[in-house]
């Protein structure tokens, strides 16, 4: 179990980055750049943006499914497979610079793509690999869904860490899962460049109220689109102004303020410490699952098995999963004390 009772500060960096649309190896080459640029200033945890490798299916939001095809088909041809080439490359840098990295990912699971979560510790050690557990509107025609088994806090070098991608911190029982784990640094990625300007207001109110309600620090990472890029997506004036806002690369306190002032156009990185003894600050006053819980009321039940289309029953699963009494003898069974009705 983590402690804040000793002095223990850590430095986090919130990175808005922007993909390379053309080549997943150039965008890996991006993450290492923003890595060693963060390892110069002292940064020991560092959150990159939803699916930044290779990048967002940014084409989704514009294009009709009829011509998404081929880009769904390059976005497959670049994917990234855990384990391989790709996350050895991240594990590399975390253990050279000694640094949490949460980097999102779209996944190739064989036959499917996923929008996936991965927590390096600064060992280089993958302690989190979690698959966003329902793809958003459009994004449901590019990835599959995820589930629970990945929904967990990682115990890593900065301390009790959690994440979440975009829509899912609109899931109150997805985000009440990883409070019960108490963590204390909550990584939430979003793809910026979308929707427009709401959105960036839209995560501000998101990521404070998640801080406070959890009573953690929040890095939030958002992507970024050049002029450039949005025009290669598409040449549609109207649909290119859903291809910009939706940037807000924040870190925020327990006490749900901004430590370091949120970045919103262009590239760059967040930077602040993160003094983890405003945690116990926070929790004396509400804490969530905590003295400020009521368990006997309300609880949450989750299914941490994963949703796999085959999976073994062994003899104590089956007695679990078949019940000892049939149903139709259980509507049968009288309540105590009531006898049953008789016709005369």
């Amino acid at each position: 179990m983590s402690t804040t009772s000793t002095k223990r500060v850590v430095r986090a960096a919130a990175v808005q980055i922007a993909p390379d649309l053309e080549s997943g190896a150039r965008t890996l080459e991006r993450v290492g750049e923003a890595i060693v640029a963060a390892a110069r200033e002292g940064v020991q945890l560092a959150v990159f943006p939803e699916t930044f490798l290779p990048y967002y299916p940014y084409f989704s939001f514009v294009l009709p499914p009829v011509q998404s095809g081929a880009e769904h088909l390059r976005l497959y041809e670049q994917a990234v497979a855990i384990p391989g080439p790709v996350t050895d490359t991240v594990a590399s840098l975390a253990r050279q610079y000694g640094m949490v990295i949460v980097l999102g990912v779209n996944e190739r699971d064989y036959g499917s793509l996923y929008n996936t979560q991965l927590v390096f510790d600064a060992d280089g050690q993958i302690k989190v690999k979690r698959r966003k557990i329902t793809p958003t509107f459009h994004e449901r025609m590019i990835w599959g869904q995820g589930d629970a088994a990945g929904l967990k806090v990682a115990e890593t070098a900065v301390g009790r860490v959690g994440a979440l991608a975009c829509w899912e911190h609109y899931n109150p029982l997805a985000r009440y899962a990883l409070m019960t784990q108490h963590e204390e640094i909550h990584c939430s990625q979003f793809p910026g460049s979308l929707v427009g300007p709401i959105f960036s207001e839209q995560i501000e109110v998101t990521i404070r109220h998640h801080a406070l309600e959890s009573g953690c620090f929040v890095v939030n990472a958002t992507g970024w689109l050049s002029d450039a890029q949005i025009e290669s997506i598409t040449t549609d004036p109207r649909l290119q102004k859903a291809l910009r806002g939706g940037c807000n690369a924040a870190i925020v306190s327990p006490e749900g303020l901004h430590l370091a002032a949120p970045l919103r156009e262009g590239e760059g990185m967040v930077i602040a410490d993160l003094d983890m003894a405003l945690i116990t600050k926070r929790k004396r006053m509400m804490d969530s699952v905590g003295h400020y819980a009521r368990p006997e009321l309300l609880s949450l039940a989750i299914n941490e098995r994963p949703a796999t289309p085959v999976f073994s029953l062994d003899e104590a699963s089956v007695a679990q999963v078949v019940p000892t009494r049939s149903a139709h003898d259980e509507c049968q069974r009288q309540p105590a004390g009531i006898e049953p009705a008789t016709l005369d």
